[in-house]
């Protein structure tokens, strides 16, 4: 899921003329494990983009990685670049060449089951990583609670609010990608704390839009529509850190940041230096380090042909009913009162966070 505003520039453009190549181009491959293709391989990895989150271009890579090599497992690990066709092509490569066990996130559930069908025709384990993917019979999932998720967003919004002491104020939302049943988890979450304050007059409900792709762009441009359609919007429900930047970089144009609370997720560097400075109110933290873990712990043991014992929850697949072995980890609210915690995890450095423009911030908030 997750999604921040800035893709690494180092991953570049996919690779033309089909199936992307895993050897000199490093545009889909994030670490192939001691080779360059996946014939040989016990598992196969398939990361969505590197432009909705700065996650799936840096952190999940690193973990999942780290734990791939301190297990002796051999993998191939590619990312998609958002291009569904890819994904298929990529998919399409690994099961020809033997994985053991394939990792999917899903760009979308229809391209996703086929994949995950493809793989079970030909014997393969398959695990859903963060993204449900609906219809598809994944054999394990991995994620978070992602309805608590939209909880904190909620919450923390309403908190914000709040604290500026508004009056029955305007509050937009900006949803994530219709075709990721996480912001559908996240909406409901979300909007289960909202619509109540709706109903009674506490908030006002304003301009809702999902953004096709978690595109931060779109939800920019979105959320520029919205203000000039409603000057009166006091906050902005914004489903990840960068539709969150996106959101912030309109309201600096109008002088408006740091006056209209605006949430976020996936404790970004640049999300949590915006929480710091005043223009986010909150993110969600979540620690990618424990759902790599998770993953990677279930594709080891059934690489080495062993009984995963540790998805001891569940999740009914809401378009087949199928209960689905689940691994579901708990999220964090973060405000500036507590941005240290996230440090203190090791997701992000102080130096990452405290750079000149924030050194007072970070004093303030007591990171020294």
């Amino acid at each position: 899921m997750r999604k921040g505003l800035f893709a690494l520039a180092a991953v570049g453009l996919l690779a033309t003329g089909g199936m992307a190549a895993c050897g000199k181009d490093k545009s889909n491959d994030t670490g192939s494990g001691g080779g360059t293709k996946s014939g040989g391989k016990q598992v196969g990895i398939i990361l969505p983009d590197t432009k909705s989150s700065q996650r799936w271009g840096t952190d999940d890579p690193k973990y999942l990685k780290a734990a791939f090599d301190a297990a002796g497992v051999t993998y191939d690990m590619q990312n998609a670049q958002g291009d569904k066709q890819q994904f298929q092509t990529i998919a399409d490569s690994m099961i020809s060449e033997g994985v053991k066990v394939l990792i999917t996130v899903n760009l979308d559930s229809g391209t996703g089951a086929a994949v995950l069908a493809k793989a079970k025709q030909a014997g393969i384990a398959t695990i859903d990583y963060d993204r449900l993917t609906l219809g598809g019979g994944a054999n394990y999932y991995v994620s978070f609670d992602n309805v608590k998720v939209g909880q904190l967003q909620g919450q923390g919004l309403v908190d914000c609010l709040k604290a500026k002491n508004y009056t029955k104020p305007v509050v937009a939302e900006l949803n994530g990608s219709p075709t990721d049943n996480n912001a559908t988890l996240f909406a409901q979450g979300y909007d289960g704390v909202l619509n109540p304050l709706y109903a009674n007059g506490t908030l006002q409900k304003g301009p809702n839009r999902s953004v096709p792709d978690w595109d931060n762009a779109t939800g920019g441009t979105y959320f520029e529509q919205m203000l000039t359609q409603n000057k009166n919007i006091k906050g902005v429900l914004a489903a990840n850190d960068g539709l969150g930047g996106a959101v912030i970089e309109v309201l600096k144009k109008q002088h408006l940041n740091g006056q209209v609370p605006v949430t976020g997720q996936d404790a970004t560097v640049t999300g949590l230096q915006a929480v710091l400075a005043g223009d986010q109110c909150m993110t969600v933290y979540k620690a990618i380090k424990k759902e790599a873990d998770a993953a990677s712990g279930l594709a080891i043991a059934l690489a080495k042909n062993q009984k995963p014992t540790t998805a001891t929850g569940t999740t009914t697949d809401p378009q087949t009913k199928a209960t689905i072995p689940s691994v579901l980890l708990d999220p964090e609210s973060i405000t500036k009162a507590n941005v240290k915690d996230v440090i203190a995890d090791g997701f992000v450095t102080k130096d990452q966070i405290c750079t000149a423009a924030f050194a007072k911030a970070c004093t303030d908030a007591g990171i020294s």
